[in-house]
C-alpha cells in the first residue's frame, strides 16, 4: 500500500502573514515529518474580533507571495469557498472527502489547544483527524490532558512575532521588513495596508 502524503494545515487569518508563520511552516516539514504545508486563509475566525481584518484578497495576494519559492507550502482557499462562519471541522471533512490520498494534520498554537474545547464538534477533530501543537509564549501546554497517539506536541522554536504587533508597527509608521517577508512587505507599502 502506498504511503499517505503528509500534509499540514495550517490555518490563519494572516493578517498580514509573516516570518513567524514561515517558520513554525519550515519546522513542520523539517522536523515533524510533514510533507507539505497548505495555508489556509480563514475568513473569520468565529472566536475573534473582525475590526482589523483586511479584506479576503489582500490576505490571499500576502499569502501566496509569503510562499513563492516554497516547493512543500502551498495556499489552498478551501475556507473562502465555503458557508461562513468557517469551521475547522467543516474544513477537515471537505478536504478528507475531496483528497483521500493524503493524511491531514491540524497545526495550532498552544494559544487555540487551551481553549479547543470552544471549538465546533472539538471532540470528533480529536477522534478523527492528527493534530500537532506548537508552543507559544504565556500558553503552557498540559500534555497531561491527553494520551491520545494521533496529538504531537511539537518542541518547535517560539517566535514572538505576532500579526498584532506587525499591524501596530505599520500604523505608527515603523519599518517591519525583517518581520514580514520582502515581496509581502512590499505589497502591504503599495496597497497603503495597515497605515
Amino acid at each position: 500500500m502506498e504511503r499517505k502524503i503528509k500534509i499540514g494545515l495550517f490555518s490563519g487569518s494572516f493578517n498580514p502573514i509573516h516570518t513567524g508563520h514561515l517558520i513554525i511552516a519550515n519546522y513542520m516539514c523539517q522536523f515533524e515529518d510533514l510533507d507539505e504545508v497548505w495555508f489556509i486563509v480563514s475568513p473569520q475566525n468565529p472566536i475573534k474580533d473582525k475590526s482589523s481584518l483586511l479584506c479576503d484578497e489582500h490576505r490571499v495576494a500576502m499569502t501566496e507571495l509569503a510562499i513563492i519559492g516554497h516547493s512543500y507550502f502551498k495556499h489552498c482557499d478551501i475556507e473562502l469557498t465555503m458557508p461562513r462562519p468557517s469551521y475547522t471541522i467543516h474544513t477537515l471533512d471537505a478536504l478528507r472527502a475531496q483528497y483521500p490520498e493524503n493524511n491531514f494534520y491540524l497545526i495550532i498554537g498552544a494559544d487555540n489547544w487551551l481553549k479547543f474545547d470552544l471549538w465546533k464538534d472539538a471532540k470528533r477533530i480529536l477522534n478523527e483527524y492528527n493534530l500537532i501543537i506548537y508552543p507559544r509564549q504565556g500558553y503552557p501546554i498540559e500534555k497531561n490532558n491527553t494520551t491520545k497517539k494521533n496529538i504531537t506536541f511539537s518542541k518547535a522554536p517560539i517566535i514572538e512575532i505576532s500579526s498584532t504587533f506587525i499591524r501596530d508597527g505599520l500604523k505608527h509608521g515603523k519599518n517591519m521588513n525583517y518581520f514580514i517577508p520582502a515581496n509581502v512587505y512590499n505589497y502591504i507599502i503599495k496597497n497603503k495596508l495597515y497605515l
